[in-house]
């Protein structure tokens, strides 16, 4: 059972949230001394202390040594970190359900950014895949195709969405190594649907872009569930870290 301390601290976490949400309190204030604050909101020092610091573990609050403790930016990445920290500790059996929550965002963000990608940015996303040799290694080409994607959520202009993308992309990285080994022709396919991808976004086609990036991530989607039903399918670390560095044209 809980000691009744939680509760006193949640008190004091949703005082200070409501200071910030209301505008009392902005991006880079400084929140008033402990003594002040606490007094100020009926709070124990001991209460508002342990608030302090939960709200600066999800980067809420920056609390400077010898210096005070500071709302931060709030910028969405910032906030966002704390989703990244969460999500690295999926396990294997929930990379499906990452898939399905890519599958129903990236394709909007890659519609976006064939509307609002800067030309500059177009030019350096092509300029992405032409860094990839012709055989590359899976490691490389699944390096190549966060890069990639990472590019296109930043030019939907949203970085909310893109915060949000970036966080679900590593736990998908293994699965798309796995793949890239073991499913004849998906190293080849994987480079296709970039390019279709590059294209459609390059001439502004939203609609063009949004289903091929339906299609890229519902390959791999697919491939996995199949796979995770088969006997023959089981994924270890082994098999993915130890050979993720062999050429595609290794694969079995």
């Amino acid at each position: 059972m809980r000691g009744g301390s939680v509760p006193v601290t949640d008190e004091a976490i949703e005082k200070i949230k409501t200071m910030i949400v209301s505008g009392e309190l902005g991006p880079g204030d400084r929140l008033p001394k402990e003594a002040d604050l606490a007094e100020r909101l009926g709070l124990s020092r001991s209460s508002l202390r342990e608030a302090v610091k939960a709200l600066s573990l999800i980067r809420v609050l920056d609390v400077r040594q010898g210096d005070g403790t500071y709302v931060t930016s709030l910028a969405p990445d910032l906030l966002l970190d704390a989703l990244g920290f969460v999500v690295d500790f999926h396990r294997d059996d929930t990379v499906l359900d990452f898939l399905e929550v890519r599958r129903i965002l990236e394709p909007a963000a890659t519609a976006m950014a064939a509307l609002a990608m800067p030309e500059a940015e177009i030019v350096a996303l092509g300029g992405v895949l032409a860094e990839l040799g012709e055989e590359p290694t899976v490691e490389a080409l699944v390096a190549n195709d966060l890069d990639f994607h990472r590019r296109i959520a930043a030019g939907s202009g949203n970085p909310v969405l893109c915060s949000l993308i970036e966080s679900l992309s590593g736990p998908t990285a293994r699965a798309r190594i796995w793949r890239g080994l073991t499913q004849e022709g998906a190293v080849r396919r994987t480079r296709e649907q970039h390019q279709a991808i590059y294209e459609a976004i390059a001439s502004r086609q939203p609609e063009v872009a949004r289903s091929w990036a339906t299609v890229h991530i519902a390959g791999v989607e697919e491939w996995l569930r199949t796979m995770l039903g088969s006997a023959e399918g089981a994924l270890t670390s082994a098999e993915v870290n130890g050979s993720g560095k062999r050429s595609a044209q290794d694969r079995p």
